[in-house]
């Protein structure tokens, strides 16, 4: 069974940035594609960003532009950079592979 686990969560100032990891346990098809998604207080889950595959990229209208996302295949590992952070990038954190998420982390952009 796969699982996720995410980390790198925290308080951040605006305009700070932040690295988010999610290694990927149990998947006998390596970590491609994994996607992250959020869900900001009070609000629906959203989607982030993708990695497909290396070099196979996308990411949301609100992250564009801020966000970079990359695999480690050796380490089972992606992560999520953060860059220029709003206050409304506050939320929980998820990654997800093959239909099954991590318990997210959690994300406060707040001066």
């Amino acid at each position: 069974q796969v699982r996720l686990v995410e980390s790198g969560g925290g308080l951040v100032q605006p305009g700070g940035s932040l690295r988010l990891s999610c290694v990927v346990f149990g998947s006998d098809r390596g970590i491609y594609p994994t996607q992250w998604h959020r869900q900001p207080p009070g609000k629906e889950r959203e989607w982030v960003a993708t990695i497909a595959a290396p070099g196979y990229k996308t990411f949301a209208a609100a992250v564009k532009g801020r966000a970079s996302i990359s695999g480690d295949s050796a380490k089972n590992t992606v992560s999520l950079e953060l860059n220029d952070l709003k206050p409304e990038d506050t939320g929980v954190y998820y990654c997800t592979r093959e239909g099954n998420w991590g318990q997210g982390t959690q994300v406060t952009v707040s001066s």
